[in-house]
C-alpha cells in the first residue's frame, strides 16, 4: 500500500467509498467526481501505478469485473446508451490518481463528454509507417 494513495486508503477502509463490489484482490466504487451518473472505478486493492505492473491474475480479475459491471450499469436503470471504458495509464494520459484503475463511464446522447483529436489526425500515416510501428511493438513484446 502506498502511504499517500487515496485508493490504498479506500482499500484499507481509511477513506470512505460507495462500493459496488469488493473482494480480497479487487474493488469497484463510485467515482466521487463522475462524468455521468453511474461512473465507477474498478481497481486492484494492491498498489500498482501502471497497468503493466499488475500481475496477470489480478489484471484478469479487474477486467472480468469491469465487463460484469458494464452489463450491470446497462441493466441498472441509470441512463446508459453506451459506455466508455477508460484507462489513463501515466500522467501524459491524464492519470490523476497514481493507482491503476479502469473508469466505466455511462454515456447518453447529448451528455457533453467527448474526445478531441489532435492536429493532423485527418492525415493518417501510410502503411509503411504503420508497419514500422507494428514491428517496433511486436519486437518489444517478445522481450
Amino acid at each position: 500500500m502506498a502511504e499517500d494513495c487515496v485508493f490504498c486508503a479506500i482499500s484499507t477502509g481509511h477513506e470512505q467509498a460507495s462500493f459496488v463490489y469488493q473482494d480480497d484482490a479487487v474493488m469497484a466504487f463510485m467515482d466521487i467526481q463522475p462524468i455521468n451518473a453511474g461512473h465507477l472505478l474498478v481497481a486492484p486493492r494492491k498498489h500498482v501505478t501502471l497497468m503493466h505492473e499488475v500481475d496477470d491474475v489480478t489484471l484478469t480479475r479487474v477486467w472480468h469485473l469491469t465487463v460484469k459491471l458494464a452489463k450491470a450499469i446497462r441493466m441498472s436503470g441509470i441512463p446508459c446508451e453506451g459506455l466508455n471504458l477508460l484507462v489513463a495509464d501515466g500522467e501524459a494520459a491524464f492519470q490523476d490518481v497514481m493507482h491503476f484503475h479502469v473508469h466505466l463511464i455511462p454515456r447518453h446522447t447529448g451528455d457533453g463528454f467527448g474526445l478531441t483529436f489532435p492536429p493532423g489526425y485527418e492525415n493518417p500515416p501510410g502503411r509503411p509507417q504503420l508497419d514500422a510501428y507494428a514491428s517496433a511493438i511486436r519486437n518489444a513484446s517478445q522481450g
